[in-house]
């Protein structure tokens, strides 16, 4: 979804032409404005907004709002604490920011009466309000689109009619899609969300993304039959994807990731043939594992976004991995290092073995990097059987 950079004071405000209504004599318009994804991450799955038009209106109202001058506004972020606005600015000052990005914005006008139309509006007025326009966003439920289907509802009074077909069967898999350029950004969101995103999802979520939004308005009907959309049209053509093309096969995180596995395993052998470890590998490996696993602990245990717990990558990356890489350089903490090699063996193997039979989708990738501390595990307990080992510095 778009986000913008800050709510405005203009946006904030309440002066600009969305608010300057001339008595309602000539009827409204209402219409569903979809942006293509575009180049940026946050841009991936594109981003929906209102328009309302008609005696002197033409606004736009727009839920993808952010403030990044808000103090500790990244930690927050992190934590789940992202509040997002509603904000609303003139058409005019929307469009040109996706003509000069090349996107494709099509615009769908709905086919609600002038009660209607004016019950949105209303609502839409009364949401922007300082005291009112700041609401806890949530990516696959709470979003720029998801929260437009509501208010369309409650406007007309009823839930609108979508189609009920199912295109993907989950959010993680919605995502996929969207971001199957973009496979190190993916690789991260597959690190950071748990089981939350695969269960199954419905028609109706799947329209947490804009463009499928647009695709099931455009079939969708009111309670009483009337079709949702009246009238469909293309404002900005754009190119068919302004997204960057797709990243070459060696340039993705699964060849990286059995580049590692292979570089780990010749490593590996090399040390059993000579009976001793290279530090430098388990060190480098197990802090990198630990730091991973220190920030995903605290989206399991501390952030407040649901998606994030629980989430089995917990077993392989945790905040325990750290006493690997450190105490492989003191003779003293080996009793720890023991422990933790085992714990690789036995945890991290357990989990590639039973990952097939539970529910959380992982990325392709990580199956090489849970086999290096496979590896690495089973290098150290041989090495340790095949020699005095643990009497050395």
């Amino acid at each position: 979804m778009l986000l913008l950079a800050s709510a405005t004071s203009l946006f904030a405000s309440g002066t600009h032409s969305g608010n300057a209504v001339s008595g309602g004599e000539a009827p409204l318009t209402v219409s569903l404005i979809t942006c293509w994804p575009g180049t940026e991450v946050y841009e991936l799955c594109g981003h929906e907004a209102i328009r309302v038009r008609g005696d002197g209106i033409d606004s736009v109202w727009n839920y993808g709002t952010f403030d990044f001058t808000a103090p500790n506004f990244l930690y927050r972020f992190v934590k789940g604490e992202t509040d997002y606005m509603l904000s609303s600015c003139p058409f005019a000052f929307f469009l040109p920011e996706y003509v000069n990005a090349n996107r494709k914005v099509a615009e769908q006008d709905l086919n609600l009466t002038q009660d209607e139309a004016k019950r949105l509006l209303g609502m839409l007025r009364e949401e922007a309000l300082p005291r009112n326009r700041t609401y806890r966003y949530n990516y696959v439920k709470d979003n720029c689109a998801t929260r437009i289907v509501e208010r369309i509802d409650q406007a007309v009074g009823a839930r609108v009619v979508y189609s009920d077909s199912i295109n993907y069967g989950s959010f993680r898999r919605e995502m996929r899609e969207y971001h199957r350029n973009y496979p190190w950004y993916q690789f991260g969101i597959d690190l950071a969300l748990g089981s939350g995103i695969d269960r199954p999802a419905d028609g109706r979520e799947e329209m947490f993304v804009p463009v499928e939004m647009m695709r099931r308005a455009a079939t969708a009907h009111m309670p009483d039959g009337r079709p949702l959309v009246k009238e469909t049209r293309i404002l900005n053509e754009g190119l068919p994807d302004a997204t960057l093309g797709p990243t070459p096969w060696w340039k993705a995180p699964l060849f990286w990731s059995i580049v590692l596995f292979v570089a780990v395993a010749a490593v590996c052998v090399c040390d059993i043939r000579r009976v001793r470890l290279s530090r430098w590998l388990w060190s480098s490996y197990f802090l990198s594992a630990g730091v991973a696993g220190c920030v995903i602990a605290f989206l399991v245990f501390i952030s407040e976004h649901e998606s994030t717990s629980p989430n089995a990558l917990l077993v392989w990356l945790n905040p325990l991995q750290l006493v690997t890489g450190l105490c492989v350089w003191w003779r003293k903490a080996r009793a720890a290092e023991i422990v933790m090699n085992y714990y690789n063996i036995i945890a991290v193997g357990a989990l590639l073995l039973v990952w097939p039979f539970q529910p959380q989708s992982a990325n392709p990738a990580f199956f090489p990097l849970m086999g290096c501390a496979v590896l690495l595990g089973s290098a150290y307990a041989i090495i340790a059987h095949k020699s005095s080992y643990f009497k050395r510095k």
